[in-house]
């Protein structure tokens, strides 16, 4: 895609990302910081995209009349259903967005609508399918096995393979609550990664627009071989918020969820500097992993 595509599919997310009118403050301020962190392409201006959407002062059709090809059309869409399903299922203004979205588009209702059926049900995935750890090393196992599962989907090409990112997180910390005797709810799982300072929608699209600046994102055939190292995993972010996530948690419910708001933070920061500088070591394991992905599979891999 060109720039203007590229502006426009960002555009496209960021209305998504403000919808429904229902985003924290803090989630917003985590979006604020992502348009800005993406601004290293400076023909992007994110800062301006970001104002504008947040203004109002662009239109879906300004944005949609952007995208010319049939793939940066489709990529579109996707991106903004994934955008619409990270916190969860959709709002009714999140679905009737993408109902408008689709057909400005002039995408197929069908083969949308199939799309959209996956990426609702990897949003929706229970969280009791995730069995409990036995001991402290299985648990240790455990997390640093799904930071390397979600550094591996980091790098795939394909759209739901970073929509799968989040539910696996929030599957993580549920066993790790499970394993010391808590039975949570995926409310109090968001609540926890919230509370950390991780934004599901904000995560979405840092993990998405890095690829997608990358060159990465959408691309088909021979995508993975070709770019599989060369992002050194998006920064390595999936694979640090995984380990961070899930050994802050592990800290918060083997504690009996006696830390404070600051403390989580705090340890959640410290953490995930640790994990950052594991990055490198850990990168011939995931681009291991992601070469055995079956993406056709990635629901059922979640589900499990």
């Amino acid at each position: 895609m060109g720039t203007e595509e590229t502006r426009a599919v960002v555009t496209l997310c960021l209305m998504a990302a403000f919808v429904d009118g229902d985003k924290h403050e803090r989630e917003r301020e985590e979006i604020k910081r992502i348009a800005e962190g993406l601004s290293k392409d400076g023909a992007l201006h994110m800062p301006a995209l970001y104002q504008d959407v947040l203004m109002k002062r662009v239109s879906l059709a300004d944005v949609t009349t952007q995208l010319a090809s049939a793939d940066a059309k489709r990529l579109a869409y996707e991106m903004a259903v994934c955008v619409c399903d990270a916190d969860g299922a959709h709002s009714e203004a999140e679905r009737a967005f993408l109902a408008d979205v689709r057909s400005s588009l002039g995408l197929d209702a069908a083969a949308s609508a199939q799309f959209t059926e996956q990426a609702q049900a990897l949003a929706t995935v229970p969280l009791a399918t995730a069995g409990p750890a036995v001991d402290e090393a299985d648990l240790d196992q455990a997390i640093l096995n799904a930071a390397i599962l979600n550094g591996a989907l980091e790098l795939l090409p394909e759209t739901l393979s970073t929509m799968a990112i989040i539910p696996l997180q929030m599957k993580l910390v549920y066993r790790v609550g499970k394993a010391y005797g808590f039975e949570l709810d995926s409310g109090h799982v968001k609540d926890f990664v919230a509370t950390v300072g991780v934004g599901l929608t904000s995560q979405y699209l840092e993990q998405a627009g890095r690829k997608l600046l990358g060159g990465l994102l959408g691309r088909v055939g021979g995508g993975l071989l070709g770019g599989l190292g060369k992002q050194a995993v998006s920064s390595g972010m999936s694979f640090a918020t995984t380990y961070a996530l899930g050994h802050v948690a592990k800290r918060y419910y083997a504690g009996g969820r006696k830390l404070s708001t600051q403390m989580l933070k705090d340890a959640y920061a410290n953490v995930m500097q640790e994990a950052q500088g594991m990055q490198t070591r850990y990168l011939p394991q995931m681009q291991e992993k992601a070469r055995t992905i079956d993406v056709k599979q990635i629901l059922s891999m979640v589900r499990r």
